[in-house]
Formats: structure tokens, C-alpha cells, sequence
């Protein structure tokens, strides 16, 4: 993520707040500063109030250059042409000062997903993913346990997707959230830890979402003589 900020105080919280939620996080003060970092870079949250450069401006330059993923950030709108304005210049979504990190989170993995980025669950060219005697098919919506299928709800099987796909990187609690209910709030933790333990349950495999304390979950690895039993009956849709 590359923020595009001019005053360190704010600059600084946000990338603080960021990385600890899992993000690798950039900082540029200026417009030309900005351009210069782009490559490789999945998305890029600007402020419109740059000293230099106007933020419109600077958006019109980055899109023509690159199809990143844009989030504006402005501390005030005087009408909604201001928005529109910001939009055809090639913004992907707004956020007015003062924001809460959990909503920048659930709009930067937003973006993400609606272009299709690295993030995104969508595109993957990957068959199934396979962990043990655990096979999760991404194109048939199926997970397959010691040969038998296990029937996950919807969410559920969102939720172990996102995670196996990160091939044992940690997913973020607030990212989870986001992507699968999109929704990074606080409220959405009891939900979440509900549907870890209802994949851990039904598929006869604790292991198989290892939680990473105060942070969030990985993809875990069978133990040395872990219990093969089959697993539990089929859950209900939620």
C-alpha cells in the first residue's frame, strides 16, 4: 500500500495502524514522489490536500500511468461535484477525515477484490488447494476430507479459501472480516470466531486454521500422527 500524506503526524498513525494489521505500507509526501513508487504497489490510498500538487490532478497522472487501485481521502467536500470530480479522475472510492482504520481496511481489500488484485478470491487459477488428506476445490465450491465431501456453509468456506490461499502467510482478523463479511468492525470478531471453530469442527481438522494470537489465522499442517477420523455431519447455511 503506498499513502500518499504530507503531514507526518497523521502519515505516521496510519501507517502504524496499518502494519499491524498485516499491511506493507509506503509513504510519499509528494506527487512526484508518488509516481515514482507505483510499481508494485496493489493500492494506493491519497490525500487530496497535497501542498504541491493537486490531488485531482495527481490522480488523473497515476491513472494514466497505472490502473492501481485509488482510495481519496479529503477533509472536506464542498458539494458532491467535488466527489464526482475525484471519480472521473480516476478515483475507486472515497473516505472523509476523520475515518476509522477498520473502514479504510474494509475499502482497501473492496477495491482490491472489485479489480481482480492479489487479494481477491476471484480469478484464482489454481484447481484446489491441498493440505494434508484436506482438498479444498475452488471451482466446484467443495472440500474434500479423507475422500469424503464436507458440506460448508457459505461463509465458512469463504473463510478457509481466503486463508489457504495465502499459503501460510497470516490473514489479518480485520482482513477476514473484511473479504468474507465485509465488514472489518469489532462487533464482527464473535461471528468470526464461531465460523473458525465450525470449519475446525466439521471437518475433523483443528489444525487446519491455526491461530496466530492477537493477530489473526494461517493455514496449518497436519501434526506427526494427527487423527485421520472422518469428519463431522454437514453444516447449514449461513
Amino acid at each position: 500500500m503506498l499513502i500518499v500524506e504530507d503531514e507526518d503526524g497523521p502519515a505516521h498513525a496510519l501507517t502504524s495502524a496499518l502494519t499491524r494489521r498485516g499491511f506493507v505500507v509506503e509513504r510519499s509526501v509528494d506527487g512526484s514522489d508518488a509516481l515514482d513508487r507505483l510499481a508494485g504497489i496493489e493500492v494506493v490510498v491519497l490525500d487530496l490536500g497535497l501542498p504541491e500538487i493537486d490531488g485531482i490532478e495527481l490522480c488523473r497522472k497515476i491513472r494514466s500511468i497505472s490502473d492501481v487501485p485509488i482510495i481519496a481521502v479529503t477533509g472536506v467536500f464542498k458539494d458532491v461535484s467535488d466527489r464526482i470530480l475525484g471519480l472521473h479522475a480516476g478515483a475507486d472510492d472515497y473516505l472523509l477525515k476523520p475515518f476509522d482504520v477498520g473502514e479504510l481496511v474494509a475499502r482497501v481489500h473492496a477495491v482490491i477484490r472489485r479489480g481482480g488484485g492479489a487479494h481477491s478470491l476471484v480469478g484464482n487459477t489454481e484447481e484446489s488447494i491441498k493440505v494434508g488428506d484436506v482438498e479444498i476445490q475452488l471451482s466446484r465450491h467443495e472440500v474434500i476430507v479423507a475422500g469424503e465431501v464436507v458440506k460448508l456453509a457459505r461463509k465458512e468456506f469463504a473463510l478457509l479459501v481466503l486463508v489457504a490461499e495465502a499459503g501460510g502467510a497470516v490473514c489479518t482478523r480485520e482482513r477476514i472480516l473484511a473479504e468474507v463479511w465485509q465488514d472489518s468492525s469489532p462487533a464482527g470478531n464473535r461471528t468470526l470466531d464461531v465460523h473458525v471453530g465450525n470449519v475446525r469442527t466439521k471437518l475433523g481438522r483443528p489444525w487446519i486454521l491455526d491461530t496466530v494470537r492477537g493477530i489473526g489465522y494461517r493455514l496449518g499442517r497436519p501434526p506427526a500422527g494427527a487423527d485421520s477420523s472422518g469428519p463431522a455431519g454437514p453444516g447449514q447455511d449461513q
